[in-house]
C-alpha cells in the first residue's frame, strides 16, 4: 500500500535518494540541466534544507511503499494574478525507476491534490519536455491540460 507525506528532517536522505537519481538518470531533464543551473549534489541537499527551514515556500511530497521511499516531487508555492490566489509549481516529479507502471505515479499525485485542496491551492501548474510523451499522456489523465507555452529560463 502506497503512503504519502511531506519530507521531514527524518526522510530527508529518502528525498535526497530519489532527486540525485532523478538530476542524474532522467534524459529530458539531462538537456535542460545546464540552462537550469545544476550545480550537483550540494545545491540539491541546500534546497532540501531549504525547504525544511522554509516551509512557506514549498514542500518535497514523497511517496511510501512500506519503509521504502518510492517516489518523489517537489512542490513550490506562488500565488496566481488570474485566480486570485495561491497556486504551485509542481516540480522534479519521479518514481523509482524499479516502481514505474506500478500506478505509483498516479497514487502520489492523487494523494499530492487531496494535500493541495486542503491548503486552500487553486492550481497545479508543471512543464513537461516536447519529446516526452510519456509524461504528457500520464498529466493528461490526470486532468492537466496544455498551455501551448514554452518554459523559459534565466540564470542569475
Amino acid at each position: 500500500m502506497i503512503t504519502t507525506r511531506k519530507m521531514t528532517n527524518e526522510t530527508v536522505q529518502d528525498a535526497f535518494r530519489l532527486l540525485s537519481e532523478f538530476l542524474r538518470c532522467d534524459a529530458h531533464y539531462l538537456e535542460s540541466s545546464r540552462a537550469y543551473g545544476d550545480k550537483g549534489d550540494l545545491a540539491l541537499m541546500a534546497a532540501l534544507n531549504l525547504f525544511l527551514t522554509r516551509p512557506e515556500l514549498g514542500f518535497i511530497w514523497l511517496a511510501y511503499d512500506g519503509p521504502t521511499a518510492v517516489a518523489v516531487c517537489v512542490i513550490s508555492f506562488a500565488i496566481s494574478t488570474s485566480i486570485g490566489g495561491l497556486v504551485v509549481k509542481l516540480d522534479d516529479v519521479f518514481v523509482a525507476s524499479e516502481r514505474q507502471h506500478q500506478s505509483v505515479g498516479s497514487v502520489h499525485l492523487e494523494q499530492l491534490k487531496r494535500e493541495l485542496r486542503s491548503l486552500n491551492v487553486g492550481r497545479i501548474d508543471t512543464s513537461v519536455h516536447k519529446a516526452n510523451e510519456p509524461a504528457r499522456s500520464f498529466y493528461s489523465k490526470h486532468g492537466f491540460v496544455s498551455l501551448h507555452e514554452e518554459r523559459m529560463a534565466c540564470l542569475l
